[in-house]
C-alpha cells in the first residue's frame, strides 16, 4: 500500500475493472477451460439463477425517479458492506480510505451476469436487494441524484464495459448494464493489443477522476485471455462551507500513538463562525463539517483516549447510526490536520474471505454474461486518493475486477475538538446517509 503527503481537496474514484477471460487448461496461459462433465456437473449442482433482464424490461429513462432517502435499498445495503469490508481491510499503524459506494456499483455490474451460488454469494456480501427491479431502480435513482449538476461541488459517478471485439457477450447483458447503470461497451482487442487497451482504459480512469487516479491498471495487470472490463469511477470535489483561514494554520504535534509524534500543518477554526453538527459520549467526539451546498459532509469520530483501535472494534452500522443522533447545532473550536494519502487495495483475497469466494474460482458461474460458465474474476484492484485543505477536499478512488477465461444533554461550554491524534472520517450525502467514502488517519505525514 503506498501512500503519499500531502493536499487537501477530496478526489475519489473507484474503478473495477472485470477482465472476464477463458480457462484453457494449458499453464502457460494461465487460463483453464472446463470440460463438458465438469460444466454438467456444476449446473446440476447449482441455485436457481438470477433472472438477467427481459426485452420487456424498462429503459433507464423510463425509470420513475423517487427521491433518495435513508430507505433506498442501496444506500442501506451499501452503508452496511462499508463497516464489513472496512474491518477487513483496516491494519494498524496505516492510514485507510476506499469508495465503498464505487466498489458496490462495480459489482452491481458483475452481478448483472451472474448466477446460481456465484449470484447468492456476491448478494450476501454487498447486501443487494434480491428483487432485481429494486436493485436496478435503486441503483439508477442513486447514480441520476449523483450526477445531478450542482453549482456548490463536483461529485459525479460514471461506469463503462471494455468487450475483446470477437467475443460473444449475450445482449441482454450488455443492454441491462447500459439500461440501468449508463454502463456503455466499448468493442477492443485484448488479444493483440493488450498494452494499448490497457492505457486506454487508464485514460478513461484518469479523465474521470480529474488526473487523480493514474496507472490504475500497471503492466501485466491485464492478458491476452481477458475478455472483459468493468470500471467505475467516483469523483467530489468540495469546498467547506466555513473555510478554514491558511494564515492560522500551523505546525503543531499529532500524537500517532502514546510514544509516537510527527509534526502536521494543523488548521483551525475558532471564530463565532465555527457553529457545527457536534456530539460526544464518554468516548468518542463527532464534528460534521459540511461542504457548501450543505448536502455532502464529512464526519469526524475522535477518540477521546487516542485509542483508535477501541473505536474501531465499535464501529458499525448500528453504531454509526446511534451517534448520529447525538449531533447538534453548536459552537466548536476546531483544529484538523492537513492530509493527503494515495492507497491501492488487492481485494480478491479479502471478498473472498467475507463470503463470495466462488467467484475467484473454476466454479464460477457468469452465464448471464456469455450464456456459458466459463468465466470468473481474477483480480481485484482499488486506488483511492484523498486530499483535505484549508479550503476543502478533492478524493478519487479506483477499482479493477478482472475476470479471466475461466465501500446529549444541554452544555452551553464551547467544546475543543483537537484532532492532534488518530480519527475516522466519513464523506457522505447528508439528505440520505449514503456514504461515499471512509477513511483513517493515524498519520498524516505518511
Amino acid at each position: 500500500m503506498k501512500y503519499n503527503k500531502g493536499l487537501s481537496t477530496i478526489s475519489v474514484v473507484l474503478i473495477v475493472i472485470a477482465a472476464l477471460g477463458i480457462y484453457f487448461l494449458q499453464k502457460n496461459s494461465g487460463i483453464v477451460l472446463k470440460n463438458t462433465d465438469q460444466k454438467q456437473q456444476e449446473q446440476q449442482g447449482k441455485n436457481t439463477p438470477t433472472p438477467n433482464p427481459t426485452t420487456e424490461d424498462k429503459k433507464i429513462n423510463d425509470i420513475s425517479y423517487t427521491k433518495i432517502n435513508s430507505d433506498n435499498p442501496i444506500v442501506i445495503a451499501n452503508n452496511k458492506f462499508t463497516f464489513d469490508i472496512y474491518s477487513k481491510i483496516t491494519e494498524k499503524g496505516k492510514n485507510v480510505f476506499f469508495s465503498p459506494l464505487s466498489i458496490s456499483s462495480a459489482f452491481a455490474m458483475v452481478y448483472e451476469g451472474a448466477s446460481g451460488k456465484t449470484a447468492d454469494e456476491i448478494q450476501s456480501v454487498f447486501h443487494f436487494p434480491k428483487d432485481m427491479n429494486i436493485l436496478r431502480t435503486s441503483f439508477s435513482s442513486i447514480n441520476n441524484d449523483v450526477n445531478n449538476a450542482s453549482n456548490d461541488y463536483k461529485l459525479s459517478i460514471a461506469n463503462a464495459l471494455w468487450v475483446q471485439q470477437d467475443f460473444k457477450f449475450l445482449d441482454k447483458y450488455l443492454s441491462a448494464v447500459d439500461q440501468y447503470y449508463v454502463g456503455k461497451a466499448t468493442n477492443v482487442d485484448f488479444v493483440n493489443k493488450t498494452e494499448e487497451v490497457r492505457q486506454t482504459i487508464n485514460q478513461w480512469v484518469e479523465g474521470k477522476t480529474n488526473n487523480k487516479i493514474k496507472d490504475l491498471l500497471a503492466q501485466g495487470t491485464l492478458s491476452s485471455g481477458t475478455r472483459l472490463v468493468l470500471t467505475n469511477a467516483i469523483y467530489f470535489k468540495g469546498q467547506w462551507e466555513k473555510a478554514f483561514d491558511k494564515k492560522l494554520t500551523s505546525e503543531q504535534n499529532f500524537n500517532v500513538d502514546n510514544n509516537t509524534k510527527v509534526k502536521v500543518q494543523m488548521m483551525k477554526k475558532t471564530d463565532k463562525d465555527a457553529v457545527f453538527k457536534y456530539g460526544e459520549n464518554g468516548n468518542l467526539q463527532i464534528l460534521d463539517l459540511p461542504y457548501k451546498g450543505n448536502k455532502i459532509s464529512m464526519m469526524v469520530l475522535l477518540p477521546k483516549d487516542n485509542n483508535i483501535a477501541s473505536l474501531e472494534k465499535s464501529f458499525s452500522f448500528v453504531k454509526l447510526n446511534e451517534w448520529k443522533k447525538l449531533l447538534s447545532e453548536k459552537r466548536v473550536d476546531v483544529f484538523l490536520p492537513k492530509f493527503k494519502i494515495e492507497t491501492q487495495y488487492y481485494l480478491a483475497d479479502t471478498l473472498s474471505g467475507m463470503g463470495m469466494p466462488t467467484a475467484f474460482t473454476g466454479n464460477a458461474d457468469f452465464s448471464g454474461m456469455d450464456g456459458k460458465t466459463d468465466l470468473s474474476i481474477t483480480k481485484v484492484i482499488h486506488k483511492a486518493f484523498v486530499d483535505v485543505n484549508e479550503e476543502g477536499t478533492e478524493a478519487a478512488a479506483a477499482t479493477a475486477i478482472i475476470v479471466g477465461v475461466t465501500s446529549a444533554g444541554p452544555d452551553f461550554s464551547i467544546p475543543v475538538f483537537r484532532a492532534d491524534h488518530p480519527f475516522l472520517f466519513i464523506i457522505q450525502d447528508t439528505t440520505n446517509g449514503n456514504i461515499l467514502f471512509i477513511g483513517k488517519i493515524e498519520n498524516p505525514t505518511i
